[in-house]
């Protein structure tokens, strides 16, 4: 029903004569036609009015004082059931004490103020950058850009020098000891993140520059997440760390290219050195074997010669027995032998006793076959020498 049909007034609905639900019109207020703010006692005491009458007699009584509280009581307790995700865990507490852990689903724990509920997201990982910072890109939306923090990535190192290192730990809630972390550390990503640098720097600090720029990089992550877990269960944080990656390792910012240079130079030393042993072991090898093949054609002309030399002396003693038997018909045959060995290969001239030239036919020579190109006139020559 339109407002302007209560009445001639026009005031609406809480006209004085049809009060409002406080149980005034709105039109008091002497004539002024302003609003009028409600009477609360009046309200009060109609509230309780009408109570009374819901109440079985007119009045509450023992027993509808017992239901009351009855219905209290078992919503109270039907408050302490509460849900835990797949990827929480839930502490109990008991007056603030730890009463024990409920896995994931429908649990059940003494409802507030005697109980409460602590849920700790243990499969989360969680990442802290040290070093650097990501603050969003402004220029680009949805982009991300790095801030160095030198205070945290200057490292003193072994050998007196500055590295700048900047890693990145990945951890976690320890899934076996949430409690741990819910009670014992106060800032769990301040704790670690302290930690872990202190670890980094211990590492770093007992490490030479060139080892940590070269080949110490695969070694630094996994000890100083042995070193981190190491320091967290000391203090038994409940913290799990579950990688430590280096982002980068270089020298400061005003040696970097002197560092370079340096490791350009070792790099040159290296190669040349593996050059060099490449060499030495092509030929060191060669060398061996060409001492071994001389070796074993020394032994093999000792070997020859000291054979010929005992066949030459079985020899010279079969001739000598020989000798002893006949000797000179030894002598003559030993006297021939050595003539012909002698001057077998040699042009000859036979005189007689008067000094005449006796005519010698060269018989081996006419047997021998003939070279090619030799004419007959040379083999005639021959015969006439």
């Amino acid at each position: 029903m339109p407002w302007n049909n209560q009445g001639s007034g026009g005031g609406g609905p809480w006209k004085p004569s049809n009060p409002g639900p406080w149980g005034q019109g709105s039109g008091g207020g002497g004539g002024s036609g302003g609003p009028t703010p409600p009477d609360l006692e009046e309200f009060l005491r109609r509230g309780q009015e009408r109570f009374k009458q819901m109440a079985p007699g007119g009045s509450l009584g023992g027993k509808g004082i017992a239901a009351l509280g009855l219905v209290a009581a078992l919503a109270w307790l039907l408050s302490g059931f509460y849900t835990v995700q797949t990827n929480e865990v839930g502490i109990n507490l008991r007056f603030g004490a730890y009463a024990g852990k409920t896995q994931p689903g429908l649990n059940y724990n003494l409802p507030y103020p005697i109980g409460s509920v602590v849920k700790l997201k243990v499969t989360d990982r969680n990442a802290i950058d040290i070093g650097s910072r990501s603050i969003p890109d402004r220029v680009r939306a949805g982009s991300e850009s790095t801030l160095d923090v030198p205070e945290e990535s200057l490292m003193l190192t072994g050998d007196e020098n500055i590295a700048d290192v900047k890693f990145r730990v990945i951890w976690q809630i320890d899934p076996v000891k949430p409690e741990d972390f819910a009670f014992n550390i106060r800032n769990p990503q301040d704790t670690v993140k302290a930690v872990a640098e202190s670890a980094m720097r211990e590492i770093v600090g007992r490490t030479q520059i060139q080892r940590i720029l070269t080949a110490e990089r695969k070694i630094i992550e996994p000890t100083a997440q042995e070193l981190m877990q190491k320091v967290l269960n000391e203090y038994k944080a409940g913290v799990l760390v579950l990688q430590v990656q280096l982002l980068s390792v270089d020298p400061p910012a005003q040696v970097i290219s002197a560092f370079r240079d340096v490791t350009a130079a070792q790099q040159d030393m290296q190669r040349l050195r593996n050059e060099a042993e490449t060499y030495a072991n092509r030929v060191v090898p060669e060398a061996r074997g060409e001492a071994a093949r001389i070796e074993r054609q020394a032994e093999a002309f000792r070997t020859q010669t000291v054979a010929e030399a005992r066949g030459q002396a079985a020899r010279f003693s079969q001739v000598y027995n020989e000798y002893a038997k006949a000797p000179d018909v030894t002598r003559e045959r030993l006297y021939l032998e050595t003539m012909e060995r002698v001057l077998g290969r040699m042009d000859k001239i036979i005189l007689d006793s008067k000094g005449g030239v006796v005519p010698y036919l060269p018989l081996p020579e006419l047997a021998a076959p003939r070279a090619p190109g030799q004419t007959g006139q040379t083999q005639q020559q021959g015969a006439t020498r």
